[in-house]
């Protein structure tokens, strides 16, 4: 099979276990848990899979000039990431939060150029343009923006974890030409569980986790291995053949993908706005990664 296509195939995979995540793990916080405590449970969860994954595995050795990226990538990609989207979320609206979201591709974009050297071509900026205008009118459509001072703070969270994620894919795609998916991920969830207990435990203590019900317990299960094992390891294994901007690029279908699967479970229906904002996406996306990568083939 192509690597190129097989690349874009785990991409486009981890971008549908996102869309899932926005029906499944749905009122799990601030319901049952705090933010920062599913923030710990998905770290903790990932580094204990990805140990054992690699125990019986071929084992890689990280050189030592290497690790400190490694705690870098956890930094920004783990714990500035994961706790400023959940922070910030509870402080701002939905709208707000999913309009600062599609801007990755952007701050993408841009550091890639000038930290790994990445062109800037017409046809990348195109995409971006065209995935942007989908996805902000797939989002505007369920309602309107508000950048009030009451959401001030919440907007900053957001547009620090969208920054920080950028900063994520940029660094660590020079470590996929020397080592596996799996050992990055290993290293970078045991880095980020040591920057998120001091944050998360004290919460974590204080819940009451008998009054978790089966269903809730089910999501938190997916949410550990789909929407972070599984949805990590996906994106990464991606960028040892793509660049960050083209992986970058296909968070434009997760509003369109939460769309598809809100349809599927029968709670939306289907408009011209949906039709309008897929066409503008996956042209987008297009212009991004599949006509970007023939040319430089």
């Amino acid at each position: 099979m192509n690597r190129t296509f097989l690349a874009h195939l785990s991409i486009l995979g981890a971008n549908v276990i996102y869309g899932l995540n926005y029906v499944i793990a749905k009122g799990i916080m601030p319901d049952y848990l705090e933010p920062r405590v599913i923030i710990l449970f998905r770290i903790l969860g990932a580094a204990i899979i990805f140990w054992l994954i690699n125990y019986f595995m071929p084992k890689e050795r990280v050189q030592k000039k290497d690790i400190i990226r490694l705690a870098l990538c956890a930094f920004f990609g783990i714990f500035v990431n994961q706790v400023m989207f959940f922070e910030g979320l509870n402080l701002t609206t939905p709208i707000n939060a999913s309009i600062i979201m599609v801007g990755t591709p952007i701050l993408v974009l841009v550091m890639a150029h000038f930290i790994l050297g990445d062109r800037i071509s017409k046809s990348k900026v195109l995409g971006i343009i065209l995935g942007f205008s989908g996805a902000v009118y797939l989002i505007l459509g369920q309602g309107q923006i508000s950048f009030s001072s009451d959401t001030l703070l919440g907007n900053l969270f957001i547009l620090v974890n969208a920054s920080s994620y950028a900063i994520f894919l940029v660094l660590v795609k020079p470590l996929m030409k020397t080592y596996s998916p799996l050992t990055i991920m290993k290293w970078v969830f045991s880095f980020g569980l040591l920057f998120v207990i001091p944050v998360s435990v004290p919460l974590a203590l204080e819940s009451d986790y008998a009054a978790i019900p089966p269903n809730i317990w089910m999501s938190i299960v997916y949410v550990i291995i789909f929407t972070t094992v599984f949805a990590y390891l996906l994106n990464n294994y991606s960028l040892k053949v793509v660049s960050p901007t083209v992986n970058s690029a296909y968070i434009y279908l997760q509003p369109f993908l939460a769309t598809v699967v809100a349809l599927s479970f029968g709670k939306d229906h289907l408009t011209w706005t949906e039709v309008v904002a897929a066409v503008l996406i996956f042209t987008g996306v297009y212009f991004v990664s599949i006509k970007t990568e023939r040319s430089t083939a």
